[in-house]
């Protein structure tokens, strides 16, 4: 085996080379391809603004002659957003040249302004929505402050007033409130699709602690639409006595808070397209919510109003994500200046993880919070940025907590940001909307600058976990991982790579698979994130009601029993398989007939011819081509008891199915070992795998071959089978590298493993010089027997002659003390 290009080493880098026998320095490696640490700069978080007030809407109002008052710096605020509808339309008020208050629309898809309607008054929006069908417009607004209704003896006239406007054409206006405390509202979306042209629902969330549905039937009369219901709208109460609400858009609940006692209780309302609703959950949360204001999520963003509410309200938002997960993310007080604190409560895992964290500057104290789906966002402007694996929050060290230049998001500067949909954010002070998304150059860039294993790990699992797997990635991560596995002392790179890439694969194919299969290597992490503290508490689960639901309450629902029982051991380990295999290779001649056997081998041919069928590559020599009997043993055994495992908890699928499911899983597990190798291979430049025992190994070639020895080490610690030729591949690198010490005592100790390819080619290939004789002889004495009697004759050496008539000599006396022992028994039992 050569390396190619030139054979003089290097003296730098992190490759080791060959000296002499038991001498070992550092030589060059290639380094790291374009894209994996050479982006400077980078953010984590990757935005991308979707909607900007000054970008979008401003032309077009200047274009219209609306947008005189825009340009002097008093009346800078007078553009705003109010509302961003399940639609993707956006709701934003602004101020004409006569003072005149103007509310308009932005289509996402299509990127249009509408103008909605005019008052011809300066008023203060505080609540707008829109129906699906933009025929009716439901508005909130304040018709003076505390001051001007006294200075004007205007007490008798309420503070706030709610409207309910037909637009389609403008006609008629209806007042549904009028009172002296502010109103949110919100229409109803449908199913997509759906036809409820006859009819809206609206909420009104009052700030008299209620919220209501108001039933506005609509029918159409010469070209224009309007309200049907002549007196008062029906109407139906959802929610009293509430301290804090959210509206989630797209799924159509709400979710609020109701204080009880010496805790409170979160409840969720399920609102369907039969215009019934009704409440389907329930979860007591550990929040003191003394001496708080209500505070309202996502019914519309008055920024100013908000600001206001802020410090005397709770700062908490719920989080859902596409695989059942329910997460609650609250602010906490702090009685240290220089520390912040929030938790942080897994609802679907049945805990609560409470952060503190110490604090460089101290000037900003509230966390903002954001929903990445796979992830929970906690960040601070100019401190950090805490992202909380959703899916598998157990271990910390899966979480990616960022300080300093690491956390910089240059576009949100202020902590006036809302997160209306999953992987959005709107930042309410300057009036953007922003899609996020997590940069896998930045994170790659991250992990290659990582110092810490909880960095590392955090890192490395994102990208296999969160990232759809690509060629290049994979391609990156196995670079970066063949250069740091010295580097990684808590947890093996290589084991983290082969499970959580399995587990990426596999998991989309069948429901509840997430949690069957390992996600991870490590069963514990006792690691610190330095500045940051973190205590669990276990809580009670959630109580659900519902029937035949279907999307996210059946997944939430999945997630709460597996964890009532037991969720650890609802994984599968290899705990039962290691003690088989030995049992197994230790009575190898006793059983190897046996129809139990015989479907172990079946088992690892069919995964064999699987594997033949979808990988086109070209494969690299000897792997896969020849036959391993261990390797095959485990890889049999493997596809058995995963099989038994799946069959245990996934019972409503079909056997064909988990057949396939478990064929897929170990043929994936070789093809990735099979690309680890492909990929180091191509890292230090080895065009060929042919043996040629007659020279040393180059620096590339040891280093090689001591990435190949962790590979080993993971796959025993895993009990993980390789693809056969592995070991010949390891042993080959090994003579051609290792002084022969060194090699005799990694055979001794079961790194390097005697195969017959091997060994049959180097006693044919090296001539007979003292130091070869010395080499052969050394291997063919450690030769298992079985193993001995196929190679022995490739050997015409009367060294070997000796050995081969000693052994026969001892097989001899071994079969007549056999037969001596029988005529003794016999004789001893005539006597008898």
């Amino acid at each position: 085996m050569a390396a190619a290009g030139s054979q003089e080493p290097v003296r730098r880098g992190g490759e080791l080379r060959q000296l002499e026998p038991g001498c070992v320095v550092l030589a060059s490696a290639p380094r790291l391809p374009v894209g994996l640490g050479r982006e400077e700069g980078a953010m984590l978080l990757h935005l991308v603004a979707e909607f900007d007030l000054r970008r979008d809407v401003a032309p077009w109002l200047a274009a219209r002659g609306w947008a005189a008052a825009l340009d002097t710096s008093e009346n800078s605020l007078a553009l705003y957003v109010v509302n961003v509808e399940r639609n993707g339309k956006i709701i934003y008020t602004w101020k004409g040249n006569q003072r005149n208050t103007h509310i308009g629309l932005y289509d996402l898809q299509t990127k249009q302004n509408e103008h909605l309607y005019m008052f011809e008054r300066d008023l203060h929006i505080i609540s707008c929505s829109v129906n699906n069908e933009r025929t009716l417009l439901a508005v909130s607004f304040r018709q003076y402050t505390e001051e001007e209704r006294v200075s004007r003896l205007l007490q008798s006239v309420s503070k706030y007033l709610t409207l309910l406007i037909e637009i389609h054409p403008i006609n008629n206006v209806r007042v549904l409130k009028a009172v002296d405390s502010c109103v949110r509202v919100q229409f109803l979306y449908p199913v997509e699709g759906r036809n409820t042209s006859t009819g809206s629902r609206l909420l009104l969330v009052s700030e008299d602690k209620y919220i209501e549905q108001f039933d506005v039937h609509v029918v159409a009369e010469e070209h224009k639409v309007v309200i049907q219901n002549s007196g008062q709208l029906p109407r139906a109460r959802v929610a009293d006595d509430l301290i804090w609400a959210q509206w989630d858009m797209m799924e159509q609940r709400l979710f609020y808070i109701v204080p009880k006692e010496s805790r409170s209780t979160l409840k969720c309302v399920q609102f369907y397209p039969d215009e019934n609703f009704n409440s389907i959950l329930e979860s007591h949360l550990d929040i003191s919510v003394n001496g708080t204001q209500l505070k309202l999520v996502n019914f519309g963003y008055d920024y100013c109003e908000d600001q206001d509410v802020a410090s005397k309200s709770l700062n908490l938002q719920v989080f859902t994500s596409k695989t059942g997960g329910l997460c609650v993310c609250c602010s906490l007080p702090s009685d240290t200046p220089s520390e912040i604190r929030y938790s942080i409560y897994f609802l679907h895992k049945g805990y609560n993880k409470t952060f503190t964290v110490s604090l460089e500057r101290t000037e900003l104290k509230e966390v903002a919070f954001m929903n990445l789906d796979y992830y929970v966002a906690a960040y601070l402007p100019g401190q950090f940025l805490h992202l909380l694996n959703i899916q598998h929050p157990d271990l910390l060290c899966y979480s990616l907590f960022l300080t300093g230049e690491d956390a910089r998001i240059d576009t949100l500067q202020n902590c006036s940001i809302r997160s209306p949909l999953t992987s959005t954010v709107l930042d309410c002070c300057v009036g953007s909307m922003y899609a996020v998304s997590i940069s896998d150059s930045a994170l790659l860039q991250f992990l290659q600058n990582s110092k810490q294993d909880s960095e590392r790990l955090a890192a490395l699992h994102c990208a296999l976990l969160h990232f759809r797997h690509t060629e290049d990635l994979e391609m990156q991560i196995i670079w970066w991982i063949s250069e740091n596995l010295s580097t990684c002392h808590s947890f093996d790179p290589i084991q983290e790579f082969i499970i959580a890439s399995l587990y990426c694969k596999m998991c989309p194919e069948t429901h509840n698979l997430d949690k069957l299969l390992p996600y991870t290597s490590l069963l514990d992490w006792i690691g610190i994130i330095p500045g940051v503290t973190c205590a669990t508490d276990i809580i009670s689960l959630p109580v659900l009601e519902f029937q035949n639901s279907k999307g996210f309450w059946e997944k939430l629902n999945s997630n709460l029993e597996s964890v009532k029982y037991a969720e650890p051991h609802l994984h599968y380990h290899n705990n039962v398989l290691r003690r088989e295999w030995r049992n197994l290779s230790e009575e190898r001649e006793e059983r190897k007939t046996t129809a139990y056997l015989r479907n172990i081998f079946e088992n690892a041919k069919k995964v064999l011819s699987h594997l033949d069928t979808w990988d086109s590559e070209e494969r690299l020599g000897p792997l896969f081509q020849e036959e391993d009997y261990q390797q095959q043993l485990l890889m049999g055994l493997m596809v058995a008891q995963l099989k038994d495992h799946l069959m245990r908890h996934l019972q409503y699928v079909g056997k064909k199915k988990i057949d396939q499911i478990v064929l897929d899983y170990v043929a994936n597990l070789l093809n990735l070992v099979h690309r680890i190798m492909k990929e180091v291979w191509r890292r230090y430049q080895l065009h060929s795998c042919t043996f040629c025992f007659d020279e040393r190994g180059s620096a590339r070639e040891f280093a090689v071959f001591h990435i190949m020895s962790r590979i080993l080490e993971a796959a025993n610690g895993m009990c993980m089978p390789l693809p056969p030729g592995f070991h010949t591949l390891h042993l080959g690198l090994g003579v051609r590298c290792l002084p022969l010490h060194t090699l005799l005592h990694y055979i001794d100790s079961g790194v390097l493993h005697l195969t017959e390819t091997c060994v049959r080619k180097l006693l044919e290939d090296l001539d007979d010089t003292e130091e070869n004789e010395k080499l052969k002889f050394s291997i063919v004495m450690r030769l298992p027997e079985a193993l001995g009697q196929k190679v022995h004759q490739f050997w015409n050496h009367p060294i070997n002659a000796n050995l081969i008539a000693r052994k026969y000599v001892k097989l001899l006396l071994e079969k007549l003390g056999n037969k001596q022992v029988c005529i003794h028994m016999k004789n001893k039992t005539m006597l008898m």
